[in-house]
């Protein structure tokens, strides 16, 4: 009976409230496979950190004390950092909101494991250290990942040429958030509590935010995008930025290319206005699926893709202005 109620205790409180993340996301931004995939590798990472701990103790010769203190929350947080990045870097992160939940979960993810560890390793452990392992150590462990999500996030989309250099300030923030909890500066008991009262608030600012940020987006995107395909429609380019550019484009490309081009900058506009029209439906509580004629779409702009090149690629981004946001929502809708 003891062990359930350390289990309850040390790995309801982290999914409970990543449930509760995912729940008062009202556009769903997230898909619940993805979610629960990222669990897994938050879980892989701290299989991970246990030999990394040990070599870095070894090699460093330090004590338990000093280990837990300052190589730890440096070597964990960087096996968390990496699934966050390859999270943005394949553009599954769009939105603040996204950030926040996929980073809490790869904390959880390391905290499930690490609880289940200690639940085998040290079965006897009192109620009291599991309810610091449970409401503190594990709601730390996702609390300093989404911090360093969210900061990697808003620095990437600032500055998306140095993209690297803007994991590192979120990173040294997921440390020392890491390494003071660790100190334990206060008793435990206060400890837990100061994380746990102060993530809600965190994450309930950072919702805030990514509403209106998804509200801006599609009330200017959904605009821009509709216009430019009715241009493209029309026929009509003699007096338009897009003709100009295309007039442009016929001295470096063959012909066969430019339309492929022109046909590119169709679909991706018609797919992002699908992507932002089904994000609507859905913050009314209808979770239509993308349907085949959406796939059939995302698959001509695979092959599109590939028929325009890499150079071809590289020559529209400057008029295409492809954000994160708009990489995004073309994968939103092939998940």
């Amino acid at each position: 009976m003891d062990l359930a109620v350390h289990a309850l205790v040390g790995l309801l409180p982290v999914c409970c409230f990543l449930g509760a993340l995912v729940f008062l996301d009202s556009y769903k931004l997230v898909p619940m496979r993805w979610i629960l995939g990222t669990i897994g590798f938050g879980a892989l990472a701290g299989l991970l950190s246990y030999p990394l701990n040990v070599g870095a103790s070894d090699l460093l010769d330090l004590e338990f004390l000093a280990l837990t203190r300052y190589a730890a929350p440096v070597i964990e947080e960087a096996l968390k950092g990496l699934i966050v990045l390859a999270l943005i870097r394949n553009h599954r992160i769009g939105f603040p909101v996204d950030a926040a939940i996929f980073g809490f979960a790869v904390g959880a993810g390391f905290a499930i494991f690490e609880n289940l560890y200690y639940l085998r390793a040290v079965p006897d452990m009192q109620l009291g250290t599991w309810i610091v392992r449970g409401f503190g150590t594990a709601m730390m462990h996702g609390g300093a990942t989404a911090i360093f999500a969210l900061v990697t996030h808003t620095l990437s989309e600032q500055h998306p040429a140095r993209a690297w250099l803007a994991m590192l300030p979120g990173f040294l923030v997921a440390v020392i958030a890491h390494s003071v909890y660790n100190h334990f500066f206060l008793m435990p008991i206060v400890n837990t509590l100061l994380v746990f009262a102060s993530l809600p608030i965190l994450f309930t600012v950072v919702f805030q935010h990514s509403e209106r940020s998804v509200n801006e987006w599609l009330g200017i995107g959904f605009d821009a995008d509709a216009e430019i395909i009715e241009l493209i429609n029309s026929g009509d380019f003699s007096n338009s930025r897009i003709g100009t550019y295309l007039l442009s484009l016929t001295e470096k490309f063959e012909g066969p290319v430019v339309v492929d081009m022109l046909c590119y900058l169709r679909l991706h506009k018609e797919l992002a206005m699908r992507a932002k029209g089904l994000l609507m439906m859905r913050e009314q509580g209808f979770h239509e699926k993308p349907g085949e004629a959406t796939k059939a779409k995302l698959e001509e702009l695979k092959y599109l893709v590939d028929s325009i090149g890499p150079t071809g690629l590289l020559a529209m981004r400057p008029f295409l202005r492809m954000s994160r946001k708009d990489l995004w929502q073309i994968y939103m809708l092939s998940s």
